[in-house]
């Protein structure tokens, strides 16, 4: 049975989704920011502002965590709203239970900035990380739905660009597909009422422009080739609307030879990771993304 507390998450995106529609995308931007609301304060991190490779960052940096592992974090919000302050308390979270510093990107967002702005983004930070000393093989990309579609796209951009890899790749709801041709679209329309395919159409043309190209691995990583990636983890809700978005790039990326996991959590929605700290459920995600990562960030103890 799913817990009391997780429950909350249901509550957040059924109100989101009978909510009046915000006049102005400040408003639905601020209405997004309650998103942090679901995540309890984690113990013992600290956070500052650093600019890195260009990009105003956040760091999250719990009290004895490594200095020199980092996760890099890319929040979601369909590439128009979130930011690493309404993230920080879940990557917070998550990088406490690793044991290091995690670095949460402020990526331009659309509609003001159209794709490849925030691919552009996210390499540019990840070369930062890169020119300050921290090697490749100690960075994990992680990311939540946007996000999680961001940080694989990097990871195919860093192997394009034969720049030193990444350790690993996690992803929580990844948002994969711009071409919208998951089948849980229909299959779970009647559990996920935000994420139809109507609405997450709005935000593809937002940021692809009416004639942009769907399939582009750097927006849909889903298309591309996918051989030669890192070791990648996707979590995702079975009653969500994109669950195949992770379905079906779990299944590609095994046939082309990465190592991946997927885990589906039966009768969870979008996201439920924003939970952490309140929510069993979303604990227990984060602990096993924490158990994989950890080896092979080359972290034996926390």
């Amino acid at each position: 049975m799913p817990s009391a507390e997780i429950e909350w998450v249901k509550k957040y995106w059924d109100g989101l989704a009978a909510a009046e529609q915000p006049k102005s995308m400040q408003a639905m931007r601020l209405l997004d920011d309650h998103w942090a609301t679901l995540t309890a304060e984690p113990a013992d991190v600290d956070y500052r502002h650093e600019v890195v490779g260009g990009v105003r960052c956040l760091w999250a940096e719990p009290k004895g965590g490594l200095a020199d592992r980092v996760l890099l974090c890319f929040h979601g919000g369909g590439y128009m709203m979130g930011s690493p302050y309404s993230h920080r308390k879940l990557y917070g979270h998550l990088a406490a239970v690793v044991g290091c510093r995690a670095l949460l990107v402020g990526y331009r967002l659309t509609p003001e900035n159209p794709f490849p702005a925030q691919i552009d983004d996210a390499a540019s930070a990840y070369r930062g990380l890169l020119a300050a000393g921290i090697d490749g093989s100690k960075i994990a990309l992680v990311g939540d739905s946007a996000g999680g579609g961001l940080a694989l796209a990097l990871a195919l951009r860093t192997r394009d660009e034969r720049l030193p890899a990444p350790a690993a790749v996690m992803g929580m709801s990844a948002w994969t597909d711009m071409s919208l041709l998951g089948a849980s679209y229909d299959t779970n329309r009647e559990t996920d009422r935000v994420f139809r395919k109507e609405m997450v159409g709005g935000l593809v043309a937002m940021l692809l422009g009416p004639d942009g190209d769907r399939t582009n691995p750097y927006a849909s990583p889903l298309h591309g080739n996918l051989a030669g990636l890192p070791p990648v983890f996707l979590q995702a809700g079975g009653d969500e609307a994109i669950l195949d978005d992770s379905v079906s790039f779990a299944a590609k990326a095994r046939e082309e030879g990465v190592d991946v996991r997927l885990d589906v959590f039966p009768g969870l929605l979008h996201t439920f990771q924003m939970a952490a700290g309140r929510a069993p459920e979303a604990d227990d995600a984060l602990g096993r993304l924490a158990d994989w990562v950890r080896p092979r960030l080359g972290i034996m103890n926390v």
